[in-house]
């Protein structure tokens, strides 16, 4: 007569080294959605709600012009200054042409005064071996510089570019994923220190024998 018996943790002690490696693999992949929540969090921080929140304007340098402070690829965030606030030594964006949405980022090098009270603006690239040909209006001038972050333009024209409904989503999901992954590993903790508790050992699936 065949008789079938499960295996429990009683009859049979589990490997010391598998269980070793699905620990380390199962902390790596918990540590690794951990990191990705942090790092598209701050990126959605920095690039998204600040700029929303504080109505600023976030820009990528992608010319020499400002180096070496502002080199390609550096995050500008701008923010909204008025006029009687900008001093020489700021670093001021401006439209190229009033109402057109072209700009520069270059660094106020001298401010004139007229009888009327008006100010006009002349900038130059710290990079540059001359002035900006044109001086700039306050009309022109849309911010000064906030902070900056070096490669995070490159993230910038991809969160802020045409496809702004790629990243946010992208975004979406892999805080989703995360938050699923540190909820099935406190979960899977939970449950193994009940059965541990108990005396069993997690099942890796149920097998027979036969005597």
């Amino acid at each position: 007569m065949r008789k079938l018996t499960q295996h429990t943790g009683r009859e049979r002690a589990p490997r010391p080294e598998r269980t070793g490696w699905r620990a380390v693999l199962h902390a790596v992949n918990l540590g690794v959605s951990v990191g990705l929540v942090f790092l598209i969090g701050g990126l959605a921080l920095i690039l998204i709600v600040v700029p929303k929140t504080t109505g600023s304007t976030p820009l990528t340098v992608l010319t020499q012009s400002m180096e070496p402070k502002l080199p390609p690829g550096t995050l500008l965030i701008v923010r909204p200054t008025p006029v009687d606030d900008i001093h020489v030594g700021d670093v001021v964006t401006y439209q190229i042409v009033s109402g057109q949405p072209a700009v520069i980022s270059h660094r106020v090098v001298s401010i004139t005064s007229s009888s009327t009270g008006s100010k006009t603006f002349v900038l130059k690239g710290d990079n540059n071996a001359a002035p900006d040909s044109n001086p700039v209006a306050p009309a022109q001038i849309r911010g000064t510089l906030w902070y900056s972050i070096p490669k995070l333009g490159y993230v910038n024209q991809l969160v802020n570019g045409s496809r702004t409904w790629l990243i946010p989503a992208l975004a979406g999901a892999l805080l989703a994923y995360g938050a699923v992954m540190v909820v099935l590993g406190i979960v899977t903790a939970v449950r193994r220190r009940r059965l541990r508790a108990a005396g069993l050992r997690p099942a890796r699936g149920r097998r027979a024998r036969r005597r």
